[in-house]
Order: structure tokens, then sequence, then C-alpha cells
């Protein structure tokens, strides 16, 4: 991947929000197509992160698990995931998730339509957060949810749920391009949660996404303090434009535009202009529907 996603994602993390990042998405020609499924939702207010995907693939099991004696009741995953080769064959070997963990990681899971069930709990959440993730994505549920919030355990999932692994779903790939949420998702895409919900920044977009995105940001914290002083309100963080800036100044500089920058405004404005001398006109139904 030409950007290095762990050196860049914690810059996203410092002062975006998911929805500077949209907008610098918008900007670079990846309008809609890597916004999550809005149901997709942090767990708990405040909830904030930015990072490179790990991704899992999950799906449903074909097999229940069995019954267990009294001995056995607190190895049922243990069991489960022992005879995970037997259920699997080739494809049941060597998935430990933890191993691949890196620090600054977001786990990203796909699902596989698995019904309530959806991966995590407040157990195993907690120890990819000690292995250092910074976040879990998951298309499907998460249960153990007082606990997932009170521990303020960073995830986002699209529904609670009660069941957990064994006898419902089967970890079948990592890393490995994935689709969660209707969107894709590889290995180092960064992708970022807040309040609003989950978005996937390609590695390949990442820097320009950043450059549109944190230009964004600080223009709307200035424009928001204006509005706070005429209002009479304190100043807090999320109008510390000043802040923002000097931290993003080694790529945005003084503002103006260079490079690429420079390319695709040029490329824009041509476009713009062969659109203003063409002479075909949009039917009058059409331009109705515009304006409504």
């Amino acid at each position: 991947m030409p950007t290095d996603s762990y050196a860049i994602a914690p810059r996203f993390a410092r002062y975006l929000r998911v929805t500077d990042v949209t907008d610098g998405l918008d900007a670079v020609g990846r309008a809609d197509v890597t916004l999550m499924d809005a149901r997709i939702r942090p767990l708990w207010f405040g909830m904030r992160f930015f990072g490179p995907a790990v991704t899992m693939r999950v799906v449903p099991s074909n097999q229940r698990m069995r019954v267990v004696t009294r001995e056995e009741a607190l190895r049922q995953h243990g069991i489960w995931f022992s005879e995970r080769e037997q259920r699997l064959g080739e494809f049941g070997k060597g998935l430990r998730l933890n191993e691949r963990i890196t620090p600054g990681c977001v786990v990203v899971t796909s699902t596989g339509g698995a019904q309530e069930c959806g991966y995590w709990g407040s157990n195993n959440s907690m120890g990819v957060q000690a292995a250092g993730a910074v976040g879990i994505v998951t298309e499907g549920n998460c249960r153990d949810t007082d606990e997932v919030i009170l521990q303020k355990t960073p995830v986002a999932c699209a529904g609670i749920g009660r069941p957990i692994i064994p006898g419902r779903v089967e970890l079948v790939d990592l890393e490995v391009p994935i689709g969660c949420g209707g969107v894709l998702v590889r290995p180092g895409d960064i992708v970022g949660c807040d309040w609003d919900g989950c978005i996937v920044v390609p590695y390949e977009v990442a820097e320009d996404v950043l450059f549109f995105a944190a230009s964004i940001a600080v223009d709307d914290k200035k424009g928001r303090r204006r509005l706070y002083e005429r209002l009479g309100k304190a100043p807090d963080e999320t109008v510390d434009w000043e802040s923002a800036a000097e931290y993003y100044k080694d790529i945005l500089g003084s503002g103006a535009t260079s490079g690429a920058d420079k390319a695709r405004l040029q490329t824009a404005e041509s476009t713009g202009r062969a659109r203003r001398a063409s002479p075909t006109k949009a039917p009058a139904a059409a331009g109705r529907a515009k304006r409504s």
C-alpha cells in the first residue's frame, strides 16, 4: 500500500470528525461508497477512533455446540475452538486474531449474515483492546453491553444481542478484503467512528482525504467560533481552530493550493467550463426536478 496507514491514522483521530472525513472523501470522488450502514453505531456517546483495519471474516456455523458436561461448563469456548479443524478442515487452521493485532488498529468484523450472534462481548472485546486495538467495528451484534459501556470498550455494532460464538459462528479468515456494513474494507484501510457512525478511508487516497478533511475542520471551527461569540457562549474544544490549524500546518501550510490539488481544481474548472459551453439543454422535467 502506498501510504503508511499506521503513521497517518493518528492524524485523523486528533481533531477530525467522521463528517469532516466524509466531506474529504466527497472531494476525492469517493462519495457514499465508503459509508458503512448507518445502523452500525458506537455503543456509548463520546466514543471516537480512527485506525488501520485488521479484518476478520466470520460466517454462520452449520453445526451446533455439542452438549457439555457440568465439568466442561467453563470450557465451552475452548472446546468449540479446539474442534474447529474437525468442522472446517484446512479453513480452520492457524487463525489467531490476537497475533494479528497491531497497536493502533481497528478490528473490523464481517459476520456473513449470522443471526443474533455478532462475535463480540465484554471479555473478548476488552482482550483485543488490551492487545492494542483502538476500536472494534462489526456489522453484527455485541452482547454484555452493560459492561462494554461501563468499561468504555470502543465497540461499534449494528445491534445488541444475547448469544455468543459456540455453535453459532465460525472464524474463517483474517486479514483479507471483506464487506462490512455494505462497503469494502481491506487490511490497512483507515476506519473511523464517532457518534455519527462509521466510515472507511481507502489507503490509496488517505493523504488527499486528510488534506481536505483538515481544511474543512479548521474552517468549520472558525465559523462556529464566530457564532459562539455572537451567542455569548464560552468557547470549548470543538471551536479551538487555532490548535487544529497548528497541528495540521505541515499539510495545510498557508492555505495555497499546489501540486495534486491544483491539478484537481483545474480538472474541475475545465469540466465546469465544458458543461457551461455545451448547447445541450436539459429536459424541462429534469430541470424542475433539480430545482425541487
